[in-house]
């Protein structure tokens, strides 16, 4: 598949409507990303039994380290509740956070086929992708420089879902080609389009952090591009590229944590009862060096799950840097072009802050969990 960004109108419907991938759908340039999640190992799906009874106090109590990756659990799936792109994880999230089962509801939430597969399962339905298309073009067309699309989206929203099905489909064309003979009409004003603002553009195309704003660029630098195509970009081809690579980060991070954390559990507990198993063994040498060994395997996969926040850390710093110095840029004396641009800038900004601070917190939530695993090994070596 071409790369440019609406490449055709049928392409750029189908990126913002596609938007991201969600359990291995979406434009080809993913298939590599999709390719390299099949390939994962394939955790154990039975749900560990330490959690039966731990929303009522009863059962057998947890462990200091399975305490603690119940909690990190949760404040993850509070940040997915709050912030995943996916309408449907969000609203499966508040209910296994608000689930009157605890602890329980949290597990069999991350578990494979369970709460956070299944929300993904239905976001990939027509229906919820073409609402989603409607919410994410309301989000990224503004009012001063797209107020046909704007305005049809907002009511798209309102409508049926054959009404957002239509506005996908031929809606969304119709209402940009309104705004257009608009602006060459001059009823609205006219953005000048310098070779500065092109220059800008080209270096977007070049080095922007994220790939979907770089492939919104190419498109507005295309072979026979216009100054309108330019103008448009930064009118709400930015920001529509920038919305895309802030929910495809997420996304990326949410699937990859949910895998990590159900492992977590089950790794814990298999090393807790090992420990425990030492005692009173008719081996002791045996049960020990097997306790030794599940408390490594905890070690090794908080130790990878350290490395891979770091990485996504240093990701979300880089774009929250890059955003940062578009908010100063777009706050300059500058023509009317800078300023289409302004109204989504500080929110971008601001969510990738968020993402910086959140990898920080989970590389900081491994590294303990690390060092915890590590006493498990101390205290088991034979």
């Amino acid at each position: 598949m071409s790369r440019q960004w609406w490449g055709t109108r049928a392409l750029g419907v189908a990126v913002l409507a596609g938007g991201i991938a969600i359990g291995g759908m979406g434009p080809a340039w993913a298939d590599s990303r999709a390719a390299a999640a099949a390939s994962s190992p394939v955790v154990d799906t039975a749900v560990p039994s330490a959690f039966a009874g731990s929303a009522d106090g009863e059962g057998q109590a947890l462990s200091p380290e399975l305490a603690a990756a119940i909690e990190e659990a949760r404040r993850q799936v509070t940040s997915m509740a709050k912030t995943h792109p996916a309408a449907e994880v969000r609203t499966s999230a508040w209910n296994a956070l608000r689930s009157s089962r605890g602890d329980d509801a949290l597990l069999e939430w991350f578990a494979p086929d369970g709460g956070f597969d299944y929300a993904k399962q239905r976001a990939r339905e027509t229906r919820a992708r073409n609402k989603a298309f409607c919410e994410r073009v309301a989000a990224t067309h503004t009012v001063g420089f797209s107020p046909e699309v704007r305005a049809a989206a907002t009511r798209a929203l309102k409508g049926s879902a054959a009404e957002q099905a239509a506005f996908v489909k031929t809606g969304y064309a119709q209402a940009q080609q309104l705004d257009r003979a608009a602006r060459e009409a001059g009823e609205r004003q006219w953005l000048e389009v310098t070779a500065k603002e092109r220059d800008f553009v080209r270096g977007r195309a070049d080095q922007d952090a994220g790939e979907q704003v770089r492939v919104a660029a190419r498109w507005a630098l295309r072979p026979g591009a216009a100054d309108t195509d330019v103008a448009e970009f930064f009118g709400y081809g930015w920001a529509t590229g920038a919305t895309l690579d802030l929910e495809a980060y997420r996304t990326r991070v949410a699937d990859a944590d949910a895998v990590r954390h159900y492992t977590l559990t089950r790794l814990i507990k298999e090393a807790t009862d090992a420990e425990a198993a030492v005692r009173g063994a008719a081996d002791g040498a045996k049960s020990r060096a097997e306790a030794n060994q599940a408390w490594n395997a905890v070690s090794e996969h908080s130790d990878a799950a350290r490395r891979a926040w770091l990485a996504e850390q240093a990701a979300a710093t880089v774009q929250a840097e890059n955003w940062r110095a578009v908010v100063a840029l777009s706050r300059e004396p500058a023509q009317e072009l800078w300023k289409t641009i302004s109204a989504t800038v500080e929110t971008t900004q601001k969510a990738w802050a968020g993402e910086q601070t959140r990898a920080q917190e989970a590389a900081a939530f491994w590294q303990a969990m690390h060092d915890r695993a590590q006493d498990g090994e101390n205290r088991t070596r034979g």
